[in-house]
């Protein structure tokens, strides 16, 4: 067989990564404060891009946009009798952005401290969720001002829950933080030292009058001396009324919001919003009359070309931000459609979702998911959640529905939580149980959500409730 060189012609499809493909691409993976950095250089190297400056606004004001943006960034979808839609970049009013909008924690900052003892005590699971919730609302003696009814329907998780995670994090160091009021940090700080007797309650129970220097008063409301009073006040004074004062930063999030939901008030049709959360993503414009100016001014074609390719690699930008702008906000809608029972009632109602779920349903690939998914988060009237959170693997339920492997995980802590002392549920009991209620769900499975949730076997945990009888 003779061997020799020849010819031939074969037609082949390849897709050939441009530079402005790749560059679209990783577009997709930054965040908002990444893309801001990014979007700074290519302001330094772009003659004719340039950033719109933001107007500073009223207190209570939304800016209006203006119509073509709204046209371009605006969509909605119909889910039942409410209506879920995806908003332009306008930021929210009241107290949606404003509730959820974090900065950048620094070192040395509350909540690193806080969160640091929150992974001890909490590994994983709703209580670390709930704390993260409590830790991001602290103001900045490190009170937390918000009512036990005003943290149930913000955080949607059970009232067991929430009073056993708030009465572990008042144990926290700084001693004081979480207290709602001046009166209850002096007594947790008091109750460290061991000083906190009735008297001194009552003294607590009456800062007013020791403002006034009544002490004799106090005495009398106390059953005890003025020495006594004396005392107390003493080792009131010795407390720090604001326990969030030797830390540089209080209320902080490690992540800010790339986009932002709220419920929207039934005059505007009801069901939720979703937006692109404006503050911290910078609007680039062209500016074409720049280019029509100095364009006349060239002195030869390669100054021409050179105009000509900046002007288009300006428009590309800003279309391609356009179209990430566009890719998230049906990401984040979609998420809002599938995840409806967890906004509204709590984990418990979290849904298996995937990736590929999402792309078929916004009709791109499942790998443009992933990338837009990463690193990025959504503010929440519940909290801020990456949205990655939103994306969990499930176990069968009834009916063959799926059910999220995070929503049975607080299922089981639920049951635990209320198990009767002297009839300890077993892991069996527990799927057992489960399964009565529709998720099918094996003993081992029971097993390994457990200790995932860091809870003590069977036997541990009736010898724990045995001894606090």
């Amino acid at each position: 067989m003779a061997i020799e060189p020849k010819l031939e012609l074969k037609a082949q499809q390849s897709l050939i990564m441009t530079p402005q493909l790749r560059e679209a691409i990783s577009m997709l993976q930054l965040n908002n404060l990444e893309l801001q950095t990014y979007l700074e250089q290519e302001l330094q190297h772009n003659p004719f891009l340039e950033m719109e400056e933001k107007q500073p606004e009223h207190e209570g004001e939304v800016p209006e946009q203006p119509e073509q943006q709204k046209d371009s960034m605006e969509s909605s979808f119909d889910t039942g009798t409410e209506r879920v839609g995806a908003g332009g970049s306008k930021p929210m009013d009241g107290d949606g952005l404003d509730m959820i909008e974090g900065r950048i924690a620094e070192k040395g900052s509350l909540r690193d401290h806080l969160m640091q003892q929150l992974s001890i005590a909490y590994p994983s699971g709703v209580e670390q969720m709930v704390g993260a919730f409590l830790i991001d609302h602290l103001d900045a003696a490190g009170y937390l001002r918000q009512s036990r009814e005003e943290l149930m329907e913000r955080i949607g998780c059970k009232p067991d829950i929430l009073d056993t995670v708030l009465t572990r994090v008042k144990q926290f160091d700084p001693t004081g933080v979480f207290a709602a009021d001046l009166p209850e940090c002096l007594a947790l700080q008091l109750e460290e030292e061991g000083v906190l007797t009735r008297a001194a309650q009552t003294v607590l129970d009456n800062l007013d009058i020791l403002a006034d220097g009544d002490w004799g008063k106090l005495a009398r409301m106390a059953d005890v001396d003025k020495q006594a009073i004396a005392e107390i006040v003493a080792d009131i004074r010795a407390c720090n009324p604001k326990p969030a004062a030797d830390f540089d930063h209080v209320v902080v999030q490690t992540a800010l919001p790339d986009a932002v939901m709220r419920r929207l008030p039934k005059h505007e049709g009801g069901g939720w919003k979703v937006e692109l959360n404006s503050q911290t993503l910078p609007k680039l414009l062209v500016n074409r009359e720049y280019h029509a100016i100095v364009k006349t001014q060239a002195g030869n074609k390669a100054d021409i070309k050179y105009l000509n390719d900046q002007l288009s690699s300006a428009n590309w930008l800003v279309n391609a931000l356009d179209q990430r702008a566009q890719t998230i906000l049906k990401v984040c809608s979609a998420i809002l459609e599938a995840q409806e029972g967890f906004f509204l009632f709590g984990v418990e109602f979290l849904k298996p979702l995937t990736l590929r779920e999402v792309a078929e349903e916004i009709d791109v690939h499942e790998s443009t998911v992933s990338r837009i998914t990463m690193n990025k988060f959504l503010g929440t009237p519940r909290g801020l959640f990456p949205l990655k959170y939103f994306f969990d693997s499930g176990v069968s339920g009834a009916g063959g529905q799926d059910i999220a492997a995070e929503a049975v995980k607080a299922r089981i802590k639920s049951l635990i939580d209320n198990e009767d002392p002297k009839k300890v549920l077993s892991d069996d009991k527990i799927a057992a149980l489960l399964k009565a209620e529709g998720t099918d769900i094996a003993r081992r499975t029971v097993a390994k959500y457990r200790e995932a949730l860091k809870i003590p076997s069977t036997p541990q945990r009736r010898r724990q409730k045995k001894n606090q009888q």
